[in-house]
């Protein structure tokens, strides 16, 4: 499992939090913690902090300052899937991708940080209810690298 070290917001700095990689701002071009806080990350990926120093650094994008944390890639992504798709071990490369911004699964059938590629790695039995009308069902995916 790749470990990597980055710096996240002081706030958002906490064993467990997930977060999303966006990229790089303007603000950070001429930081000298640039390199530590963006090499080797992928815009669009999940990442899991595994452990935070106690240490704050100064930053321009994050008002309380930085932490070092150590993250990894996220293992575990729940999301909800067509019920004729939810077979444990079954690697896909679409997921739902509904509209319905105002529906209470809308995250789920839209998970942020997808890999392009992942493997249904639990089914959980209990169908979804869905406005729409799709028989659904929570899964946990995980990428395929």
């Amino acid at each position: 499992m790749e470990k990597k070290i980055t710096l996240i917001g002081s706030k958002l700095a906490k064993t467990g939090n997930e977060f999303i990689y966006c990229g790089m701002l303007k603000e950070c071009e001429n930081c000298k913690f640039k390199k530590i806080c963006h090499e080797g990350m992928v815009v669009g990926r999940r990442y899991r902090i595994r452990s935070v120093r106690s240490t704050d650094h100064p930053c321009k994008i994050h008002e309380c300052g930085v932490k070092v944390v150590e993250i990894e890639v996220s293992r575990e992504i729940p999301m909800l899937i067509e019920s004729r798709k939810a077979l444990e071990g079954l690697t896909l490369s679409d997921s739902i991708k509904c509209n319905n911004i105002t529906c209470e699964n809308y995250l789920l059938c839209n998970p942020e940080g997808l890999p392009e590629k992942f493997k249904i790695v639990k089914v959980f039995k209990n169908k979804i209810t869905c406005p729409r009308g799709y028989s659904l069902r929570k899964v946990i995916v995980s990428p395929v690298d």
